[in-house]
């Protein structure tokens, strides 16, 4: 036999495979397309695993010279819109986390800071006759805002009091003021009581404002006032000055501008005229100092304003709040340092803070109750209240309309200069 002729059976161990095995041309073009085609729908996302043929149009590439099929490009083209659509859920599935997180944050922030406060139970008077029990006011609320002097270094509020908030006799209340927040919740304002008022103190006769407190504590501090102004207190806060000197500390000091030159009972030397950066004990030898003063108690209430001012200043400024560790240290300090009443649930605290949210130092009205004088009486300086002038006060608190009392009446307000 010809060995020509037997050209079928010979080997061709240039390519391993048989005419028999399919060594045409076409046939290994095919072959090719088919395994490239079944790497790339395997590698497409959402591709079948494992797939079966595929054309090689399909594999991303055309036979040469072949014309393109417009079934076949329509396909790729769904399949790249199938992708596209797939990239852009997946960048807002990632912005919709990314948000969740950052409100799923803010809520544990309020949660675990109103969380922290601490709560003084039966705090409002009871057994009191109907009529000298306060309608509620017409609009916004008013606190009763308490600091208080146990001349101690234990903390008497907040979560780490170690000493009782009121003990009979024990302490009394250096600093009273009335905090009217308004409905609308713009501004807020600050209402001095100096604590040596001459006032009726129900079941003790006329004494001194601060003496209720040391007497029956916060119920009968808040029914000596309630009855004085006709105004009904809704929730009370208690700070001690450990608490104030803390607070002080946490948010880097203050800075206060003393106008006048003036000694220093409290401390050592004189209060220069000029602003002076203040840290814990500083602020509190100069909120405590009383007797060096021109105007006596009411230059006193003036300084307690005037740092309530500068604390809030430094704590709503940009310094602080957009440095993540000062305002866990300056929220860490004041929930340790504050005690309220226990009617002040967490979802009304949260509500009371959202709603000021946008209050700044300069949206409050720091002033003292209107005065007509100072007297001694049983061998006691006291202050003489002006029953006109307090009248229309009251009224104002009542209504709900401070900022018309604010604008048409003069008033003993916080201004820049401050003994």
């Amino acid at each position: 036999m010809d060995r020509a002729g037997q050209g079928d059976a010979v080997p061709r161990p240039e390519t391993g495979l048989s005419k028999a095995e399919g060594s045409a041309p076409d046939q290994r073009d095919e072959g090719a397309a088919e395994r490239a085609g079944q790497a790339d729908e395997a590698a497409a996302p959402g591709g079948p695993a494992g797939a079966g043929t595929a054309e090689p149009e399909e594999a991303g590439g055309l036979i040469p010279g072949a014309a393109e099929d417009p079934q076949e490009t329509q396909v790729r083209r769904a399949r790249r819109r199938r992708r596209t659509r797939r990239v852009l859920l997946g960048a807002v599935v990632l912005l919709c986390t990314g948000a969740l997180l950052i409100v799923g944050t803010g809520w544990y922030a309020y949660e675990h800071y109103t969380g922290r406060v601490d709560r003084i139970p039966n705090v409002f008077p009871t057994n009191v006759p109907a009529a000298a029990i306060p309608a509620p006011s017409k609009g916004g609320q008013t606190f009763l805002l308490v600091g208080i002097d146990a001349r101690s270094d234990l903390p008497t509020t907040g979560k780490g009091a170690k000493a009782p908030e009121w003990q009979p006799g024990a302490q009394r209340s250096d600093t009273m003021m009335l905090v009217h927040l308004p409905a609308d919740g713009k501004h807020a304002y600050v209402v001095s009581l100096p604590r040596d008022s001459w006032v009726a103190v129900p079941g003790h006769g006329s004494a001194k404002l601060n003496a209720a407190f040391s007497w029956g504590g916060p119920p009968l501090l808040i029914d000596t006032v309630q009855r004085l102004s006709k105004v009904k207190i809704d929730h009370l806060a208690v700070v001690d000055w450990s608490g104030f000197r803390k607070l002080t500390d946490a948010v880097g000091g203050v800075d206060i501008t003393v106008d006048k030159t003036v000694s220093r009972r409290n401390g050592a030397g004189m209060w220069d005229a000029g602003t002076h950066h203040m840290d814990g004990d500083e602020a509190l030898d100069y909120v405590r100092e009383r007797y060096g003063l021109p105007r006596g108690d009411l230059d006193r209430t003036h300084r307690q304003q005037n740092f309530l001012r500068a604390v809030l200043n430094k704590v709503l400024s940009g310094d602080t709040l957009s440095n993540p560790l000062k305002a866990k240290r300056m929220l860490d300090e004041v929930t340790n340092s504050v005690s309220v009443d226990d009617s002040l649930s967490n979802g009304a605290l949260r509500d009371l803070i959202w709603g000021m949210k946008d209050v700044r130092s300069s949206d409050m009205a720091f002033m003292n109750a209107p005065v007509a004088g100072f007297d001694m009486i049983k061998g006691q300086s006291v202050v003489l209240l002006d029953g006109n002038g307090t009248s229309a006060l009251w009224e104002a608190m009542r209504n709900d309309t401070m900022a018309d009392y604010v604008a048409s009446n003069t008033l003993d307000r916080l201004g820049n200069k401050v003994s």
